[in-house]
């Protein structure tokens, strides 16, 4: 059989048509139902977030509806865990809600921190206090441990300013200039001792 280039292209068209009109004018059955419950995610709001458990910085993605957290998966934009998350970070979702192993149902978790706490010196509970006393008792303890340790001037009289009692460890949850701003309020105080979860 002798095809010419004209030839290849006009019955490759035809054929193309003709597939074309065939599948066009049939009709298949659609297998797809409608389900009968909410898609999960329907009316939620999406906020992005660090994974609080090492010092990766791994990003996620939590949807919230009426000041609820209904999901919590990995950022696909983020780059560093590109969507991935480990076992721990995939859990990040009990730090809010758990499942209760009798109803299973996700609750609240009941155990969740969510007002500060201090256990004083000697005794066995832990008691309740506000954020403003929380506060005050944290300046002044620096404070106190500061001026009671202060180094002016080593034993050659040199000025040094430091303090030797005080240390810094930056989180992984801080951002690049939230640390510049700790590192600055440390170097002001006279801390030396500074380091970053990071390298933990």
């Amino acid at each position: 059989m002798n095809l010419s280039r004209r030839g290849f292209f006009q019955a490759t068209g035809a054929a193309l048509a003709t597939t074309m009109a065939f599948e066009l004018s049939s009709q298949t059955q659609a297998f797809a139902s409608e389900s009968k419950e909410d898609w999960k995610l329907v009316n939620t709001e999406e906020y992005t977030s660090i994974c609080c458990y090492c010092a990766g910085g791994c990003g996620s993605l939590l949807s919230v509806r009426d000041g609820e957290l209904i999901n919590l998966e990995g950022d696909p934009d983020h780059p560093i865990n590109e969507g991935g998350l480990c076992p721990k970070g995939a859990t990040m979702f009990q730090l809010r809600n758990v499942v209760d192993p009798e109803t299973k149902e996700v609750i609240k978790n009941p155990k969740r921190v969510t007002r500060p706490l201090v256990r004083r010196p000697g005794a066995s509970d832990w008691e309740d206090i506000t954020w403003e006393d929380a506060i005050a008792e944290i300046a002044r303890k620096v404070k106190d441990t500061r001026d009671a340790s202060f180094i002016e001037k080593n034993e050659n009289g040199l000025t040094v300013n430091y303090t030797p009692a005080i240390a810094s460890l930056g989180g992984s949850q801080e951002n690049s200039e939230e640390e510049y701003l700790i590192l600055k309020m440390m170097r002001s105080l006279g801390v030396i001792a500074i380091d970053n979860q990071a390298r933990v």
